[in-house]
């Protein structure tokens, strides 16, 4: 039975997606890349970009589930939280609209489960996807490759899971 994973790294101006298929085969990618906010400064019209844009792809795509990177907030940064809160408001909505189971996972254990390290710069990321998935560059921008990570992190908690 063929799996379509739609991993998300949320953002206000920038959310990455990433689609793969899981098959008896292996994993393969089916799309990824970037919705942009393009209105600068007004929230309500950043969050119908996103949620129209996130919607077109889950349109598009068909995938079966969706996985999303936990909010996280520093104690030094409260405003960015409620901001992305906003983002990834608007995605479960999208999520929910379209009957999509929603699984969410820490960024620490996204990159623990990738590279094997927890607290992994963004380049590792990059190139541990690449990696995986036998890309001939790392994807661009990071945003992209984060997204790929978390739908591999989805994939490969789900197999564990599957197997116990």
């Amino acid at each position: 039975m063929r799996r379509r994973i739609l991993g998300i790294d949320p953002g206000l101006n920038i959310t990455g997606y990433g689609v793969i298929d899981v098959a008896p085969s292996g994993i393969s990618i089916v799309e990824a890349g970037v919705v942009r906010g393009k209105t600068r400064g007004e929230v309500p019209a950043r969050v119908r970009e996103i949620h129209e844009g996130i919607t077109d792809v889950i349109t598009s795509l068909k995938p079966t589930v969706m996985a999303m990177e936990d909010l996280y907030s520093h104690y030094e940064r409260p405003k960015t939280a409620i901001i992305m809160g906003h983002a990834r408001g608007v995605l479960c909505l999208a999520a929910a609209q379209n009957e999509l189971t929603f699984h969410s996972y820490a960024a620490t254990q996204i990159k623990k489960i990738l590279t094997g390290n927890g607290r992994a710069p963004k380049s590792q990321m990059q190139e541990s996807i690449r990696r995986e998935l036998g890309l001939t560059a790392a994807p661009e921008p990071a945003d992209v490759a984060d997204a790929l990570a978390v739908a591999l992190c989805h994939y490969y908690l789900s197999k564990i899971a599957t197997t116990l």
